[in-house]
């Protein structure tokens, strides 16, 4: 068993002012994506102001997106009696998947007023995004939530609001899976020309079935728990139109 690093969530007090870890992580990720993005861009039409342009759409995306869909898909019964919940970015809680539906919204709008095609975008865009992945996984692990399940694998850890059992530390699993090895796939793989949605389709599908492995020693959410036959979690009943969806797009014709 390993002992979970006492984290300090505030990384920076000025006066009344608290910047904390998990708002640097998402600050870290989004200059990670825009650094590889500007890599990938580089000797192509793709310059640092359109690149910046949009990233900006991904950011208003997630932010909105990821609360939008924490309470469609996990609270859909409290937004009758408070529909502003959905907008309320600042209050914890996001979801993954309701970030990237934010993000192909906010990108379709992008497309129609400054780019031609939504999908080149999508697959020009799809293997950076790990990357920002990676980093809030991060920012979960420092403020110790979404960790796994009970277990007895050595480097098991007690999280302080996990109880007096050692956990997976999943955070650091899916850091690993959807943020390093995506990210590290999706680059080899896009590194040759390939038909348009192709890339798009290998970050639905990688992204799915890596979620959906993760989610076998994830703890299920504490209000929620499995959503079908004791066994089948939130994340892993979102990620299956992932998988359906790039496998779609990678096997399609054209």
């Amino acid at each position: 068993m390993l002992n979970y690093p006492e984290f300090n969530p505030v990384a920076l007090s000025l006066g009344s002012l608290q910047i904390r870890w998990y708002g640097v992580c998402y600050v870290l990720g989004f200059l990670g994506c825009l650094f590889l993005a500007v890599w990938r861009g580089r000797n192509t039409q793709w310059t640092f102001d359109k690149l910046t342009n949009v990233l900006f759409y991904v950011a208003l995306g997630i932010i909105f997106g990821g609360r939008a869909g924490y309470m469609l898909f996990y609270f859909p019964e409290y937004i009758l009696s408070n529909p502003m919940s959905l907008f309320a970015f600042w209050e914890p809680g996001r979801s993954f998947h309701g970030g990237l539906l934010g993000v192909l919204i906010a990108l379709l709008v992008y497309t129609r007023f400054s780019w031609r095609s939504f999908i080149e975008l999508t697959d020009f865009i799809a293997p950076v995004v790990p990357i920002g992945i990676g980093f809030g996984r991060l920012g979960n692990f420092i403020n110790a939530e979404l960790y796994g399940r009970a277990t007895t694998v050595p480097w098991g850890m007690v999280f302080p609001n996990g109880g007096p059992l050692a956990r997976h530390p999943s955070q650091l699993y899916e850091l690993l899976l959807e943020g390093v090895i995506l990210c590290l796939w999706l680059l080899w793989y896009a590194r040759k020309p390939r038909k348009l949605g192709a890339v798009s389709g290998m970050f639905l599908l990688g992204y799915g079935l890596m979620r959906s492995l993760v989610e076998l020693v994830r703890e299920p959410d504490i209000t929620h728990g499995f959503v079908m036959a004791n066994f089948l979690t939130m994340g892993q009943l979102l990620s299956v139109p992932m998988i359906i969806l790039g496998i779609y797009f990678i096997c399609r014709r054209t």
